[in-house]
């Protein structure tokens, strides 16, 4: 497997286009079409936020159906919390997408990212998606990643390619999200498109996959959103024998190539946390389960002590070992170890008493990571997340305004 440039239109068949719709006050880039020249296998995940938004509704149920050709991606308006008439206007730009694009509307995906509780401006979207679909080709595609961004403060990609069944395939992927992140999944939009063949209910299984090892191991403030969806397209371009079951031997190479594009779009999504200074990775070893390594680590991740330690640059480990007890997570407290950029500084449960001048260096580092020991088992997990800054408090504080 090798990392590639691409982007989503990397994959044979896949063309994309990025438009001004004027759907966002600032101007920018809002409207998004991925488009397949043939039909093609599709598997996604949701956000299990009850309040999900009308658009997740309308595309669980394009993936039921297992085949789709397009996804159509407006960005500064949610369409969440919108009733009836969300529920409409999700359907009328399913409709009208598939209809420009000549393809049925059960074919096409529709997403929305932006402000809760406002209603879509549909004839600019309509004319969005006109100017969109007429301007798609294959180097549409940077143009296709600036308009699903939001908050975000750089274009999220990643491409990878290998060999399965002869056949070179590429995977290529774009991803939003900067704040709101928590699983189940994190709090973005994501699309990968590949040019293997796979048939649905094995892709949807890989997506599910992917996504455990990716999106739904990232943590930047807590909240899960009511939009985040995650949509692969396999449209078989490449020619490779069809891997028609998870026993099938090419199914773990697919797997690796499309976990590997998910992990690095997550990675992005944690450096991009709003107002983040630090990119943090919690290792959490020697837990009882996975479910337990998985569990104290998202509860260091998501400390509002730990992560503000980090942003003043306070190596205050007390914070994290205290997030791992309180987790819920099986440990034995006089065998717990830990480790700030490779710095140990608790042994069996008691202090090294490192002098404080030996870790500013590690401190005052972009990317840091470090690794808990809960000293019970044999079991592993990684997080990734950020620090919590003044940034972050503003951002927020006046995203509706």
């Amino acid at each position: 497997m090798e990392k590639t440039e691409g982007w989503v239109t990397a994959p044979r068949s896949f063309v994309a286009a990025g438009v001004k719709a004027g759907l966002k006050s600032s101007g920018n880039h809002d409207l998004a079409v991925i488009f397949s020249q043939r039909l093609a296998s599709c598997g996604a995940v949701f956000t299990q936020n009850k309040m999900c938004a009308a658009p997740v509704l309308v595309s669980r149920e394009v993936a039921k159906g297992g085949r789709a050709r397009a996804i159509l991606v407006n960005s500064g308006c949610a369409n969440a919390c919108t009733g009836v008439r969300g529920l409409e206007d999700a359907k009328a730009m399913q409709a009208e997408g598939a209809k420009l694009l000549g393809i049925e509307p059960t074919e096409a995906f529709v997403c929305s990212t932006g402000v809760i509780g406002q209603f879509m401006p549909m004839e600019k979207l309509k004319e969005g998606l006109a100017a969109a679909v007429a301007a798609l080709s294959k180097e549409g595609g940077e143009d296709c990643a600036k308009a699903i961004q939001t908050t975000d403060t750089f274009i999220k990609r990643s491409a990878y390619k290998t060999v399965i069944g002869g056949k070179e395939i590429i995977c290529a992927g774009i991803a939003k999200g900067a704040g709101m992140i928590h699983p189940n999944m994190a709090t973005m939009l994501t699309f990968f498109t590949t040019d293997a063949a796979v048939a649905p209910a094995v892709l949807q299984k890989a997506v599910k996959e992917a996504a455990d090892s990716s999106f739904n191991m990232v943590v930047v403030d807590g909240d899960t959103s009511t939009n985040d969806t995650m949509i692969v397209l396999a449209n078989g371009a490449a020619g490779n024998p069809s891997i028609d079951s998870t026993e099938h031997p090419d199914y773990a190479a697919f797997l690796r190539l499309l976990t590997a594009c998910a992990q690095d779009l997550a990675k992005m999504i944690a450096k991009d946390g709003e107002g983040a200074t630090k990119f943090l990775e919690v290792h959490v070893v020697g837990a009882a389960t996975k479910a337990d390594a998985k569990l104290a680590a998202m509860a260091i991740a998501k400390s509002p002590l730990v992560k503000t330690a980090f942003f003043g640059q306070d190596p205050n480990w007390g914070r994290i070992v205290c997030a791992a007890g309180y987790s819920g997570a099986e440990m034995a407290a006089d065998k717990v170890n830990l480790e700030i950029g490779g710095i140990r500084l608790v042994e069996a449960g008691l202090n090294c008493n490192v002098p404080l001048e030996k870790l500013a260096p590690t401190m005052s580092r972009r990317e840091i990571a470090m690794t808990v020991d809960l000293a019970v088992g044999h079991e592993a997990a990684t997080v990734w997340t950020c620090d919590l800054s003044y940034e972050y408090v503003k951002i927020n504080g006046e995203y509706h305004t």
